[in-house]
């Protein structure tokens, strides 16, 4: 289990107990040791997957150890410890966390600011960050992510209770969006001539029209079995079709899923979740609420220190 990031800061000051320099990747490398980490927790991502999760709990450790100055920077990704760090370690402290590092002035400045920066709410964020194994980066990720499945709910819900030919809609103009076919115009078209023989609607793969693909769209709440996939099947073989993709608004049973891996033709089954991820993806069906930037600093641009 990865621990969390006050959880690192004593052994990660244990570990610079030596005096000499550790880089990062040195401090990674032994921390994972101690914990007794596997190599699939090591390369576990924060939700976003824009980073290494242990590697991010590491780096707000010694955020917080050098804000209380008990560690110091000596080179780029390349930290030793301080004389007060080795004072604590003397100490012999069962743990070194916020609470903890509050006995020095300078960290207390730097949690004065930071609870007036947050509007004042000083007693909420700190008891908050206190009792927290997370780092800003994971909860910041975890609430996007908690908004984007209750999103997600949101669009499934609305296109089970459109009509079946919105959502055949919806399905040409999700793949249009992600870069199949020429123009709305034609799929829409194209969608009026093909309503028949299981076959929804027909979009071109590329924008020359050199190879079709054939849709299927099922809003269903049940779900889609092996039957369905195989009729859907027979239907492209008439047409001389070798692609075509199959969208539900619920899911696939397991034989189809088994099915369509056994079978020449190129079937993509889409479930409802699926399909939700890719409407949010391609911004179909949605409008952009809010956006929040995200900075960090240069290092590149302080490269002298």
């Amino acid at each position: 289990m990865i621990p969390g990031f006050q959880t690192i800061m004593l052994p990660y000051l244990q570990l610079l107990g030596d005096g000499k320099e550790y880089s990062n990747s040195h401090a990674e490398e032994a921390l994972s040791k101690t914990f007794n980490l596997s190599d699939a927790e090591r390369k576990q991502m924060l939700p976003s997957a824009r980073g290494l999760l242990f590697y991010n709990r590491i780096a707000w450790a010694l955020f917080h150890l050098k804000k209380a100055l008990l560690i110091e920077r000596v080179s780029r990704g390349a930290y030793k410890i301080t004389q007060r760090g080795l004072d604590v370690l003397k100490e012999k402290p069962q743990r070194v966390d916020l609470p903890y590092l509050m006995r020095y002035p300078e960290f207390q400045e730097f949690r004065a600011k930071k609870s007036t920066d947050n509007g004042g709410k000083k007693e909420v964020i700190e008891e908050q960050e206190e009792h927290s194994t997370e780092t800003p980066e994971e909860i910041l990720d975890g609430t996007y992510q908690s908004l984007q499945n209750i999103l997600a709910k949101e669009l499934l819900e609305k296109i089970q209770k459109s009509s079946p030919l919105f959502f055949e809609q919806v399905v040409i103009d999700l793949l249009l969006a992600m870069g199949y076919g020429g123009s709305r115009a034609e799929a829409a078209s194209l969608t009026k001539q093909s309503g028949d023989e299981g076959i929804d609607g027909i979009i071109k793969e590329d924008r020359l029209g050199l190879d079709a693909i054939y849709v299927q769209a099922k809003r269903w709440q049940d779900a889609v079995g092996r039957q369905v996939v195989q009729s859907f099947v027979g239907s492209l073989e008439g047409k001389r079709a070798n692609k075509g993709v199959i969208i539900t608004t619920s899911y696939f049973s397991k034989g189809a899923e088994e099915y369509v891996k056994q079978i020449g033709k190129k079937i993509v089954l889409i479930d409802g979740e699926k399909l939700a991820d890719l409407m949010i993806e391609h911004n179909v069906g949605i409008i952009k609420a809010q956006t929040y930037e995200i900075k960090k600093v240069d290092a590149d641009y302080f490269g002298e220190e």
